[in-house]
């Protein structure tokens, strides 16, 4: 697990990330809806700074709102993101950036589900890399493993495979 804060120069990024990478992260892009690797992912896991490994999100936040990105209702940690005010496209959002690479990563809404606080994370897949709850541990994760109860994490299939 590789975590912290990520300095690289422009020609860095441009050599370390694919074409959408580096057009959500560095030049503040969005996946067009339906698109992204995530936004229909309904495995258990968390979601990590593609750059940074740093947690960002768990699925157990994770909702569909029916908008075609990865939408979450809180990070998994409050201090996995930082938010800046942002006035493009003519109107005032929330911009969403990883506080350890300081890549962006989407925006936050307020018309998420009122009863899990009323927020909409919405994120671009390019920004994240999903960590299935069976790989937390061998991936350095393991202590989010008790965000999801269980301790039991080996599939159906691998029970059958055991018989």
């Amino acid at each position: 697990m590789k975590t912290g804060t990520v300095k690289k120069t422009e020609a860095e990024w441009k050599r370390d990330l694919t074409p959408t990478q580096y057009h959500v992260l560095r030049e503040k892009g969005t996946e067009r809806p339906f698109t992204g690797e995530y936004w229909d992912n309904h495995e258990p896991g968390i979601y990590v700074d593609v750059v940074s490994g740093q947690p960002l999100f768990a699925s157990t936040d994770k909702y569909d709102s029916r908008s075609g990105w990865p939408s979450f209702t809180k990070p998994i940690e409050p201090d996995a993101v930082t938010e800046k005010v942002d006035r493009t496209l003519f109107m005032k959002r929330v911009e969403v950036r990883s506080s350890g690479a300081d890549s962006h990563l989407g925006h936050v809404f307020d018309d998420g589900p009122v009863e899990a606080g009323g927020l909409r994370y919405c994120m671009n897949s390019a920004a994240m890399r999903f960590i299935p709850l069976s790989e937390l541990e061998e991936q350095g994760y393991g202590k989010y493993r008790a965000l999801f109860g269980a301790s039991d994490t080996s599939t159906a299939s691998d029970k059958e495979n055991a018989s």
